[in-house]
């Protein structure tokens, strides 16, 4: 049960939720991504939103690749293009082996992969993620949270809830802690590692080399102009790799950032006010209603 919360959601912001258990994270998680409605107040915006839930309903009647390509026709997706962003996140999970595989027949941890990519495959304006990293291996870990900050620096807003206190502690740009029935600030890591941002063009079309050092975030634009965050200490390994890629990448500019943009590439223009209207979420309490002389609300 929660009271009293009033939180507004940003656009392109990455956001912890922690509490001890039971105290109504998930619920919280739920009322934002509208798998809930709340019992008095408001959830305002309207993003298109996915959500990875805490247990992902495994024994349902479809195969990975079936039940991925049908999540992406209700977010809209031709079926040519649900099956294309299927295939892509099943075999980025390194679970393209199982596409023909029924659910019920899934272990656990391709199960959640599984689970992962339906919210990933409708690259969502507000993605919110209850211990999503659970089951999955040190791989597909990683894999997650390169994906999580791709879609912050597209724009995008992402809610999450880990049992890991270090998971994307250095790229959190606001955090809240549930207790005693509401919602209060936390504490962000200090001391966050700085970050560099390279602006590099190639020929249109051309795709960024694999296995990049640092594992940057990253965006590519339809002219061909990629824009990567990486940790400080990579950045030279990375301009290193750009440079003797074939085709080569011409580097137009380097920066150090540090905040709430460090690991933040913003994608084309537009800004937050291009998303204004869609992806900004906000959680209000119902309004305050003066007693009664007997002591009741007011209806």
């Amino acid at each position: 049960m929660l009271r009293g919360v009033d939180l507004v959601l940003p656009a392109r912001v990455l956001v912890r939720v922690e509490g001890a258990n039971g105290t109504g994270k998930s619920t919280l998680l739920r009322l934002l991504a509208r798998i809930d409605a709340p019992s008095e107040g408001r959830v305002t915006g309207r993003p298109r939103t996915a959500y990875v839930p805490e247990r992902f309903p495994a024994a349902l009647p479809f195969t990975a690749a079936g039940y991925l390509v049908r999540i992406g026709r209700v977010h809209g997706l031709r079926a040519s293009d649900a099956a294309g962003r299927a295939d892509h996140w099943l075999t980025r999970f390194g679970a393209a082996a199982h596409a023909r595989t029924p659910l019920a027949e899934l272990s656990k941890g391709t199960s959640q992969k599984v689970a992962v990519a339906q919210a990933l495959l409708a690259e969502p304006e507000l993605l919110v993620l209850d211990e999503a990293w659970t089951g999955l291996d040190t791989e597909a870990r990683d894999v997650l949270d390169r994906a999580v900050t791709e879609r912050v620096a597209a724009g995008a807003t992402v809610v999450y809830v880990d049992h890991d206190p270090r998971r994307l502690a250095d790229a959190v740009d606001a955090a809240y802690r549930v207790e005693g029935l509401g919602l209060t600030a936390a504490p962000l890591a200090t001391g966050l590692e700085p970050r560099v941002r390279i602006e590099a063009t190639a020929p249109s079309g051309t795709p960024l080399p694999a296995g990049l050092p640092g594992a940057p975030a990253y965006t590519l634009s339809d002219d061909g102009t990629a824009r990567l965050t990486v940790p400080a200490a990579h950045s030279d390994a990375l301009l290193g790799a750009l440079l003797s890629a074939r085709p080569p990448w011409h580097i137009g500019a380097v920066e150090q950032v540090r905040g709430p943009d460090a690991g933040r590439t913003v994608a084309g223009g537009g800004g937050d006010e291009a998303h204004a209207g869609r992806t900004r979420p906000r959680l209000e309490p119902a309004p305050h209603r003066s007693p009664t002389p007997d002591g009741n609300p007011a209806p």
